[in-house]
Parts: C-alpha cells; structure tokens; sequence
C-alpha cells in the first residue's frame, strides 16, 4: 500500500470536496435565494365631507349669508336674500341660524375629533376634503385643532361653486409640484348649473419610498342634478387620470354623489369605474352599510368613496398596493352618529352632530418583492 504524507493527503480530500460541492450545485434546481421583503410603513387615506366648514364673515361673491352671526342678519337687505330660497329648511337656515364664533369653534371641535379618530389619534396621512369654505377657516382647523397631526400647510384653491364650497387637501406628506385646480365644465345645455359645481382638485404626493403619488379631491353635482351631469363629472376625472404620467400611481377621493339608487337604475361604476379605477368599498368593508342615510327613501349609499388606480405594468410585484382590510368606515365619535345609527348633520341652535357623511378610511400598503442582486 503507498504511503502518503500528511500534506498529499490533505490536497486530495480538499480536492475531493470541492468536486462533490460543484456536482451538487449542477443538480440543484436553478434558483436565486430569496431576499426578505423591504416593509415601509402604510400611508392612510381618508375623504371626509365635512358638511358646510364656513367662517362666520360673508365672502364677496359667495351666497354664504346662512352661515353669519344672527346679529349680522337683521338688515332688510338679507332677509330679502333668504327669501329667495325656495327649500323652506334652508330659508330657516338662513334667517335664523346664528353662526356665531362659539358655535363655530364647535364645530371646528368636532370635526377634529372625527379626523382624529383614526391611525392612533394622528389621523390619516392624506385627508381628502370637501365642503370647506376657504383656505382661512381650513388652516385654522389644521393650527388649532388638528396641530398636533403634524399637516403641512392646507391644499385649498377657490374655486367657482357659488355657495363657495370647496374641495381641499391635508397632509403630511411632502408635495411633489404645485396642486392644480381643474374647473369643471359641464355641456351647453347644463351651463345654468354650472355655478352649482366644484373642481377637480390635483396633488401629488412623496410616498416614503419617494415614489410619487397623485391624488384627486372631487365633489361631483348633487343629486338633484340630472344623471348626465355626474356622467360627465366621471368622464372628466377619467381623462386627468389618462393624463398622468403612465408609470404614476393615483387615487380619487370625494363625494362621488352617486346614490345607491342612481347606480342601480344605470350603472355608474359598472359603466365608467371599474376597469378604470379599484372602487375601496367594494374591495372591503363588507360590514359597512355606506357614508350617507337618505331617511325619505330608508336608503343608505356610498356618495363618499376612495378610488385607486395601480401601476400597471407592476401586477403582483406593485410596490404600493390597496389593502383590503383596512377599508372602513369612520364614525366611532359619539357626534357622528344619531339615536338610529345614522350620520348626525351638525344642526343649530343645539350644535349637535358633525356632518350628514361619515368619512370613509383606506391605507395603502408597500411591499418590495425581490431576489438577491435583483430588484423589481
């Protein structure tokens, strides 16, 4: 038998070794390891129409003399105003509610207290808004009553509804460009309604990944407007989407006005949303009855909803992704809700309620899937 010193054996069990490891790596499957996914923390989502946010001084041009101190309103000249309004409940209104500071700084209160409810007391990280009268009464509902949320200066541009209602955005996310207001223009034979009508609010935001992210803030014509009208309003918000950058992702929120009884009959969001857009609610939520109570018809509808459009070309590996089970509804404060289970509007000279909406809440989730050496 030949003999071997202790040097020649050692090379020929290292070489040995080294031909088992790469025989075994042949017959491996050809698979790169997997690396854990990167985990940012969800950005929250929230449209609130918060049901006649008004200052208590008159803004020229705007039919805001309801919302005045009662003080304000003795002079001939506005109950010659108030008389021209035909629904007898806002004739009321307007002759006689006292919009006094006191009660403002009430309803400033409890609009907080329903913004606030959410995310462990912060609120959402972007809170879409409508029916707030002006830039002024909106920051003064994020310095003194929401300060401690962190929200950067209020996203609010006038626009033309004659009321002087508006649509706006909170956040504390850092803005991408400037916001763009989009007026909406309906068709020749609805221009007399057009004073009756908001825009289409435009900001993008800086996601935590620094993606970008562009959200809509929308409050479409009223019910009592004809159904062309809200079809058009659709229409308009589908093409500023069409017009974003391909690879963008992007969202809605708002009052859609859209009543469960309106869809029924024709469709709306068969026709003209989904396909388009992911509706929120009907992707959660599955407890939830809706944001709005229309008592005469015992019916309850989603007029507020949150629509999200996805980066196509991610499919399953989409960074950003809607997270089914966080969609709810908002309305845990004692405020919000009647002795029925239904919206409390804010009502004088109690100052009862908060608003005939109930926000409605949806997170968006990050999840970067990816393999060693390679990413998405």
């Amino acid at each position: 038998m030949p003999s071997f010193s202790k040097s020649t054996l050692r090379r020929n069990i290292t070489g040995i070794t080294f031909i088992a490891v790469l025989l075994l790596a042949a017959c491996a499957p050809n698979t790169t390891p997997a690396v854990p996914a990167t985990v940012v923390a969800p950005v929250t989502i929230m449209t609130f129409n918060v049901e006649n946010l008004f200052d208590t001084t008159h803004d020229d041009g705007k039919t805001d003399s309801t919302f005045l101190p009662l003080a304000a309103k003795q002079s001939e000249q506005h109950k010659a105003e108030c008389a021209t309004i035909v629904v007898d409940r806002w004739r009321d209104q307007c002759l006689n509610w006292d919009w006094s500071e006191t009660i403002l700084a009430h309803k400033l209160e409890v609009v907080a207290k329903a913004i606030l409810q959410v995310n462990n007391g912060r609120g959402p990280d972007i809170l879409a808004l409508q029916e707030v009268e002006n830039l002024a009464i909106l920051e003064r509902l994020r310095t003194e009553y929401l300060a401690d949320a962190g929200y950067r200066p209020a996203i609010l541009i006038e626009g033309q509804d004659l009321r002087g209602i508006d649509v706006a955005f909170l956040t504390r996310l850092e803005v991408a460009g400037e916001p763009v207001l989009h007026p909406f223009t309906p068709s020749d034979e609805f221009a007399n309604r057009q004073a009756d009508t908001r825009g289409i609010l435009e900001a993008t935001f800086k996601l935590p990944d620094g993606e970008l992210l562009t959200g809509f803030s929308v409050h479409f014509p009223a019910p009592f407007h004809p159904t062309e009208m809200r079809i058009q309003a659709y229409k308009f918000l589908n093409q500023l989407r069409s017009e974003l950058p391909e690879d963008r992702f992007a969202f809605a929120a708002g009052d859609f006005n859209t009543t469960s009884t309106e869809n029924e009959k024709k469709d709306l969001l068969g026709t003209l949303v989904r396909g388009i857009w992911r509706v929120a609610h009907e992707e959660g939520c599955a407890n939830c009855l809706g944001t709005q109570y229309y008592e005469a018809d015992d019916k309850w509808s989603y007029l507020d909803m949150i629509l999200w459009a996805q980066r196509p070309e991610r499919g399953a590996q989409a960074t950003w992704d809607l997270r089914k089970d966080s969609v709810k509804v908002a309305n845990k404060t004692t405020d919000q809700v009647t002795k029925n289970n239904t919206p409390a509007r804010f009502l004088l000279p109690e100052g009862s309620g908060v608003s005939d909406h109930w926000p409605l809440l949806v997170s968006i989730e990050f999840t970067q899937k990816q393999q060693l050496g390679e990413g998405i």
